[in-house]
C-alpha cells in the first residue's frame, strides 16, 4: 500500500496502490491528510463521526475526498487515524470515526487548504489491488 504525488503546477495529483477497496480509500485518506498538516503531530483525544456516500466508486471516492477535508478545515479538527467499513446496497456508502484532536496550524504545521476533489482525470482499476488517481483542487 502506497501513494504519490504527481506533478501539477497549481493542484494535487495523487496516485494509490492497495491490496483491496478499503486499504485503497484508508490510503487515499492519509494522502489527503498528510498533503494538510503533518499527521504525525496529531494526537488522539478525541472523535468525529461522518459519513460518505456514492452511486458508484467514484462518486464514493469523490464524496470521500470531499468529506475529509470539510472534518478538518470546516469542523477545524486534525486527524490522526480513520477507522471505517464500506457498504453497499443501493448505493454505497462509509461511515467513519475520525481519531485526533482540534486542529492548531503550528503544532500540525498546516500546510495548505484543499478546495474540492475533482472528477478530472480520476481513475479507480481492481486488478491485482487497486490502482487509483485523484486530483485535488488547491
Amino acid at each position: 500500500m502506497s501513494y504519490k504525488f504527481l506533478d501539477h503546477a497549481t493542484d494535487a495529483i495523487i496516485e494509490v496502490n492497495a491490496k483491496d477497496i478499503k486499504e485503497a480509500f484508508a490510503v487515499a485518506a492519509d494522502a489527503e491528510i498528510n498533503l494538510t498538516l503533518d499527521q504525525d503531530k496529531v494526537e488522539d483525544k478525541g472523535q468525529k463521526e461522518f459519513t460518505a456516500h456514492g452511486k458508484d466508486l467514484h462518486y464514493l471516492l469523490f464524496s470521500w475526498l470531499e468529506e475529509i477535508p470539510f472534518v478538518l478545515i470546516t469542523e477545524g479538527f486534525a486527524i490522526r487515524k480513520i477507522e471505517f467499513s464500506i457498504e453497499k446496497n443501493h448505493e454505497y456508502e462509509i461511515n467513519a470515526i475520525a481519531y485526533g484532536e482540534p486542529l492548531d496550524v503550528v503544532k500540525h504545521n498546516f500546510k495548505v487548504e484543499i478546495k474540492a476533489p475533482t472528477f478530472y482525470d480520476m481513475e479507480i482499476r481492481e486488478d491485482n489491488g487497486v490502482y487509483m488517481r485523484f486530483l485535488l483542487d488547491l
